[in-house]
């Protein structure tokens, strides 16, 4: 019933009682906002944390809700907020410096021993295609996590949330110019970290 709804149209209608349009709403966000999150904090549980928290705060903003800006922009500014301050509470500086990687003690026997398991698994399945692109998204991470932390918002917002440039500003409280900026410089380290991926 909904799924052709604008999220505009879905926020509204739960503001009005409609608690199947939040669902609605929750699912559309649930990957990309919840990425987001864990890019910036480094932590699957500090983000899921962090995830459940904003949408607190849309479930507790829903009856002052007005579609003055997309959705997405709407959300992924309360979500920008939460991070900051989760960051004045922990006293740390933003992602460059809190960023904690993988070791190899967490990996999980299991996971890796159920991909291995199947000898006639489909070429995206094979052991050395899935090395392959777990070594890829490592390197992405880093990359992701080595740019200045305005750099990596702007590219996040614009990569996960699919925010424009101007609502990239509207976001961060910051100019269309500087957004444009952050996002050029974001992009052009990328590409030259990652030239052999691409």
């Amino acid at each position: 019933m909904h799924a052709d709804w604008s999220d505009e149209r879905l926020m509204m209608a739960y503001r009005d009682g409609d608690a199947d349009a939040f669902t609605a709403l929750y699912g559309r966000y649930r990957g990309s906002l919840h990425r987001y999150l864990v890019h910036h904090c480094g932590s699957p549980a500090v983000a899921e944390d962090l995830y459940q928290d904003v949408w607190i705060k849309v479930v507790n903003a829903r009856a002052d809700y007005e579609p003055l800006a997309r959705f997405s922009t709407w959300l992924f500014r309360i979500a920008r907020n939460r991070l900051i301050d989760h960051y004045r509470r922990q006293s740390s500086q933003p992602v460059a410096s809190a960023t904690t990687r993988a070791s190899p003690e967490d990996d999980d026997p299991d996971e890796e021993e159920a991909c291995f398991a199947g000898l006639c698994a489909p070429d995206h399945e094979r052991p050395d295609a899935l090395v392959e692109r777990h070594d890829k998204a490592r390197r992405i991470s880093e990359a992701l996590a080595s740019l200045p932390a305005p750099q990596r918002e702007a590219f996040l917002l614009a990569e996960e949330a699919g925010l424009t440039l101007d609502e990239i500003a509207l976001a961060t409280d910051s100019g269309r110019e500087t957004a444009k900026s952050r996002l050029r410089y974001a992009l052009n380290k990328l590409r030259h970290s990652l030239q052999d991926l691409l």
